[in-house]
């Protein structure tokens, strides 16, 4: 269900936005359109913002593990010791 309100932009956005609606769309579809847009990508940014922070929380025991894993791989350029 769609809910009717009011905003205030400036003429140049009003413009751009008619422009891109042409004759096919309207202004309401254009604008609901870039408004859910912007909703998802900060909806990523969260996500990513919140991904990382854990991310940076582990990496002291990510990168020990890491080197413990490189220190048990052959080395490929020097001779293996028997």
């Amino acid at each position: 269900m769609k809910a009717k309100t009011s905003v205030t932009l400036s003429k140049e956005v009003l413009k751009a936005v008619d422009r891109l609606a042409g004759s096919k769309n309207s202004r309401s579809a254009v604008i609901e359109a870039a408004v859910r847009e912007y909703l998802k990508e900060r909806e990523r940014t969260f996500i990513y913002a919140h991904d990382l922070e854990i991310l940076n929380r582990a990496a002291d025991r990510l990168n020990a593990e890491a080197l413990d894993t490189l220190k048990d791989q052959a080395d490929p350029w020097r001779p293996e010791m028997e």
